[in-house]
Order: C-alpha cells, then structure tokens, then sequence
C-alpha cells in the first residue's frame, strides 16, 4: 500500500447477479478471472490497496462468498434486509461503521479499477470533500467517496437506487481519470474474457 486513506472501505457485495446466472445457482462474484483469481477477492484487493479496513457486505446464506471475502482481509457483514437492494446494504455497512472518518464505496462487480484512481478518490476524500466519484469521459464511475457528513443520509438508504439520490442532490468533486474501468462491471460470463 503506497497510500493509506483515513477512510473506511466498503465492498458492496449482496446482489444476486440473475443476468450473470439466471438459474441463481452461481454467485458471479465467485467466478473466476482469466487468470484464476475470484472476482470478489480482486475487488476486495483493490479496494485494500488504499485503506485498511474494508467492510464487505454479503446477503444471509453467503457463507463461500464471505469466505474468500475474509481471505482477501475484509470484515463481512450480513445484511438482512439486502434483498431490498443496495441502498440497504450499503446502509447496513455505514450503520457498522459509525466511527468512520468517510467511506470509499465500491462493487464488487468491479475488479479491474486500477489502484491510482481508488488512490485519488481516497485523497479527495481524505482531503476535506464532502462527495467525490471518479469520471471517464464524462461519466461517473466507482469508487464513490462520502464524508462523515453524508454518513446520517447514508444509514437511513433502502431500496436499489444506492446512494443515487445523495449524489444527484449534492455537488460531486469530479475526479477525471483515464481509467475506462471505472465503468466496467461484470454483468454476464462473456465479460470475464475481456480484459
């Protein structure tokens, strides 16, 4: 870890991924990159690579999935409520985190941001912003940084939205990076070959 953020990580990890299996058999997160390595653990790593304490939320009954969770160095939450989408997960996570200085969001879906663009929402963010998201040619992607003064609106999310309403309602610093990957999750099979 080149930099170390005062932030507290947070791994959304709770969403069933139908479009990747539809059967609801394979958890995507669990699936492998080209070279091996599960989804969900690169996420974690990346996210790690710029703060040290990750909170990964995970949905009752994600036992393998907290697993490689807690082996990639996340603390894992189980979200009850996660089947009402990621605004309650991602509110579970903050209400666990009360002490937290701000939060750095990311997906779990998302293993190939690279390590400079978590590294330069997190120095926003440990920078006195309020509200900070990476952008790739005009379009906002993960992670998304929230100070401690967004923490009360962001305990009190429910639904699929996320944090959609607190970032449409309150000015972003836009972080401009040449990093397409920001953008790029992991919806079906054919998107682990790409690379």
């Amino acid at each position: 870890m080149t930099y170390s953020s005062n932030a507290t990580g947070i791994l959304l990890a709770a969403g069933l991924g139908t479009r990747f299996d539809p059967s609801g058999i394979h958890n995507k997160l669990l699936a492998t990159l080209p070279d091996g390595t599960p989804i969900v653990f690169q996420s974690a790593r990346r996210l790690l690579s710029v703060v040290e304490q990750v909170v990964a939320v995970v949905r009752p009954g994600a036992e393998k999935l907290a697993d490689v969770l807690n082996e990639a160095g996340c603390n894992v939450i189980f979200a009850i409520d996660a089947e009402r989408g990621m605004g309650a997960a991602l509110a579970a996570a903050v209400r666990a985190t009360p002490e937290a200085e701000g939060w750095l969001v990311a997906l779990g879906d998302m293993p190939w941001i690279e390590p400079r663009t978590m590294e330069a929402v997190a120095r926003a963010l440990d920078g006195g912003t309020s509200l900070v998201a990476p952008y790739y040619r005009d379009q906002r992607g993960h992670p998304v940084g929230f100070g401690q003064a967004h923490g009360e609106a962001l305990g009190a999310l429910d639904g699929d939205a996320g944090a959609r309403s607190l970032i449409t309602l309150n000015p972003v610093r836009r972080i401009e990076v040449d990093d397409p990957n920001i953008l790029r999750d992991i919806d079906l099979p054919s998107d682990l070959q790409t690379q």
